[in-house]
């Protein structure tokens, strides 16, 4: 499932190519999404860009016209699969559901979603029920978190509350563990309990050396490290081994050798390094092996998308072999 730096990326890439091609005619839908809107804008020729905010990202379109002030947006969420290509007319992707084409019809930037859990909505607003964006909007993601610490939600572990998007936006599975892991908090551990504390160093009057990038800082700081991976070079969700290889070799913790595993109550697999923490399950059951097998030698990257977007375990060795065969 793609992340707040996979839908950061993505709008990158959507401003990109906006910059570089003039759109025009109606914006099509694909006869199998029932559950999306039509897109009602046409126009001769339009501008297109856009902007995220951590799971959410918004495409802006507007009409190149002296006479007209014709303008909208599109809200998308990706869900478990969802990503944006740029192709020519002839070589349209098979799940492409929605289509913005150039004005010489020539090329297609495309919404492709194979698994269909993607939604775009007409005009709409960030998701009320969303917190702050951990990367553009550091200071608020940290007060809103720091200023809400007796709500129920933070009864859970903490690694159940990283995922918990009112009050982590764009965080999701493989930030999670790099998080915990680099922070030294045990995944099960109470969640109020680990970020009291850190109300602490928000008070001036009192002095506390800490050691470490506290939880917060990093959701910041990781999320900007995978931004830097692609040297900046942009987003494309075709992938191959060589860029693979640059992101599992900059994951420390995430189905990484040496690294263990346990299922949360929302049925995710967490992973981590020592002990589990206070409210680990009992019972707990782990998911797959840790294998011996190293990722491959890093090279320089093009594109880093693909590969974050399908599942949980689209990092493991195994699913690496398999999809360079082919």
């Amino acid at each position: 499932m793609p992340e707040g730096p996979e839908l950061c990326l993505a709008s990158r890439f959507v401003t990109k190519i906006g910059a570089k091609h003039v759109f025009g005619g109606q914006i099509v839908k694909s006869e199998v999404s029932h559950k999306n809107p039509e897109v009602p804008f046409q126009a001769q020729k339009y501008k297109i860009w856009a902007e995220s905010r951590g799971k959410e990202m918004k495409v802006f379109l507007e009409e190149v016209s002296q006479k007209k002030s014709n303008r909208l947006h599109v809200l998308f969420r990706f869900g478990m699969s969802g990503c944006f290509k740029f192709t020519k007319l002839a070589e349209l992707p098979k799940h492409a559901h929605l289509r913005f084409f150039t004005v010489d019809r020539k090329h297609v930037l495309s919404f492709v979603d194979y698994r269909r859990f993607g939604r775009w909505e007409i005009n709409g607003d960030w998701g009320k029920d969303r917190g702050p964006d951990a990367v553009r909007e550091y200071q608020e993601f940290r007060s809103h978190i720091l200023g809400n610490l007796k709500h129920v939600a933070f009864n859970k572990p903490i690694c159940e509350v990283l995922m918990n998007q009112k009050f982590f936006n764009g965080i999701g599975n493989y930030l999670r563990a790099e998080i915990l892991f680099r922070g030294g908090v045990p995944p099960f551990d109470p969640a109020r309990e680990v970020l009291e504390s850190l109300s602490m160093k928000q008070d001036p009057s009192i002095k506390i050396k800490f050691e470490k990038p506290d939880i917060l800082e990093l959701c910041h700081t990781i999320q900007k490290e995978v931004l830097s991976l692609g040297g900046g070079k942009g987003y494309d969700v075709e992938n191959n081994a060589e860029d693979q290889a640059v992101f599992m070799n900059w994951l420390q913790c995430y189905y990484q050798d040496g690294m263990t595993n346990l299922v949360d109550s929302n049925k995710r697999t967490v992973w981590f390094s020592g002990h589990p923490g206070k409210l680990a399950p009992k019972n707990g059951i782990s998911r797959g092996k840790v294998g011996s097998q190293k990722p491959p030698t890093p090279v320089k990257i093009k594109k880093t998308m693909k590969v974050k977007i399908e599942t949980d375990h689209d990092y493991s060795p195994k699913k690496l072999r398999s999809r360079t065969k082919k």
